[in-house]
């Protein structure tokens, strides 16, 4: 089992997916996932926060070494942020195992 990994997230607004992948490689990541989803949320809240919530979702999942999610994390802000039109929200959670992300010595 392998420690020393976390899975970033990125929700995105439909079509900004291979954006945000593009955006994730040009600063470490190796490959990602990419999910669709439907985000929701209320008409209160999109006043409160002055928004309006596209409900068609791109979820871009990435797992990388604890050493490179600042910067892909970094990357992933400029290019598809909330700030962008992407709108998207981008953090890291943490992975306590995994198997299979390195290439075993016969492969290598």
């Amino acid at each position: 089992m392998k420690k020393g990994y976390k899975c970033i997230l990125a929700v995105v607004n439909n079509g900004f997916a291979e954006e945000a992948m593009e955006a994730a490689k040009a600063c470490g990541a190796k490959g990602g996932t990419i999910l669709h989803g439907r985000g929701t949320i209320s008409k209160e809240a999109e006043s409160a926060f002055n928004i309006t919530i596209q409900p068609d979702k791109e979820i871009v999942m990435i797992l990388a070494k604890e050493d490179r999610i600042d910067g892909i994390l970094k990357g992933l802000y400029n290019a598809v942020g909330t700030a962008t039109k992407a709108q998207g929200i981008v953090f890291a959670i943490p992975v306590d195992e995994s198997v299979g992300l390195e290439a075993s010595p016969s492969h290598k």
